[in-house]
């Protein structure tokens, strides 16, 4: 089984820039609402009909609202890993990159 190791959004943010790929496990509306510029839309719930892993992805960075829902999953998301494909869950989710002074874009038309 693939190992997840957690790390800070300064380091998740220092891999994104080398070419890591973040991947949003929150549902599409809490997505629509908030996301980190740039990541992977792959909903938790979707998780047993298809695994988030592309062609061509290296080092995958998964995140949630406040890492909680990361941490749960984490092995669901680790047994359908790939080999070769480096993942890590992002502590502190989207609150954690956003307390941290990373960019969020956010849809105050979303409810």
């Amino acid at each position: 089984m693939t190992q997840m190791t957690p790390i800070t959004p300064e380091r998740a943010a220092e891999l994104i820039r080398e070419g890591a790929v973040l991947i949003d496990i929150r549902e599409r509306d809490e997505y629509r609402r908030e996301n980190i510029p740039g990541a992977r839309h792959h909903a938790v719930s979707a998780l047993d009909r298809e695994h988030p892993a592309r062609p061509g992805d290296e080092v995958l960075i998964f995140h949630c609202k406040s890492g909680a829902r990361t941490c749960e999953n984490a092995e669901r998301i680790a047994d359908g890993m790939p080999a070769g494909i480096d993942s890590y869950i992002l502590e502190g989710g989207i609150d954690a990159w956003r307390k941290a002074g990373l960019p969020v874009a956010v849809d105050r038309r979303q409810p």
